[in-house]
C-alpha cells in the first residue's frame, strides 16, 4: 500500500492483476489511511505465494480497499477473510464480492483484527494503517491465537524506515523487500 499523490475526494480504484478477474477496477471509498497495495509490491508478492496459493486459506487482517484478498481469490485461493474496522470498507468489499460471484469462498466482517479469532489460515496479509504501530501486535496475536497453520506465510508491509525486529517465534523472514517508501517482507511459520 502507498500513498497517493494526488487527492481522491471520495472513491478510489484499484485493479486486479492476475488470474480468473485480471484487468477487473473495483472502487472502494475513500477512508482515511487507507493505501492499497501498488500493483507492482501485488505481483512480486503473488509471485511468491503462488505455489502454496492454490485452494488455501487467506486472512486480510487490515482489509481496507479488499486488493489483497480479492487477488488472492482470483488466483486460486479456496476462502478468504477480511477484517477492517470501518463500516464503508466491509460494506464495499461484500458488494465486490456479490459482484464478482465469490460470496461463497469470502467471509467480510467488521472486526478489530488484534482480537479477532477463528480457525487457522495458510496466509495472512497484514497490512495496518501506517501510523499505527499494529505490526508487531499483528504477529503476537496471530502466534499466541493459533491462527496460523503448520507452514503459513505471512506477508507484511511496513514504512521503509519502520523497524521489524525481534519476530514472535516460531515466526522467520522468508522475503524482505524494499520500494518507494515501503518495505515488504514475507514470514513463514516454523514448525
Amino acid at each position: 500500500m502507498r500513498h497517493h499523490g494526488r487527492q481522491r475526494s471520495d472513491t478510489g480504484s484499484l485493479r486486479i492483476i492476475g488470474g480468473d478477474w485480471r484487468g477487473r477496477r473495483l472502487s472502494f471509498p475513500a477512508i482515511p489511511d487507507l493505501r492499497p497495495t501498488s500493483d507492482r509490491v501485488r505481483e512480486t508478492l503473488f509471485n511468491w505465494l503462488q505455489p502454496g496459493l492454490r485452494d488455501s486459506h487467506c486472512l486480510d487482517m487490515f482489509a481496507g480497499s479488499g486488493a489483497l484478498g480479492l487477488e488472492a481469490l482470483s488466483r486460486g485461493a479456496k476462502h478468504c477473510t477480511f477484517l477492517d474496522q470501518a463500516p464503508a470498507a466491509i460494506t464495499a468489499i461484500q458488494s465486490h464480492l456479490e459482484m464478482l460471484k465469490a460470496t461463497d469462498r469470502a467471509h467480510a466482517a467488521i472486526a478489530d483484527a488484534l482480537s479477532w479469532t477463528g480457525e487457522p489460515f495458510d496466509i495472512v496479509f497484514v497490512d495496518p494503517p501506517f501510523a499505527r504501530e499494529w505490526v508487531l501486535p499483528s504477529l503476537d496475536h496471530l502466534v499466541a491465537s493459533n491462527l496460523l497453520t503448520h507452514h503459513a506465510l505471512i506477508y507484511v508491509e511496513t514504512p521503509l524506515d519502520y523497524a521489524l525486529e525481534a519476530l514472535p517465534p516460531p515466526l522467520k523472514t522468508s522475503r524482505d523487500k524494499k520500494t518507494g517508501n515501503v518495505r515488504y517482507l514475507l514470514l513463514e511459520k516454523h514448525p
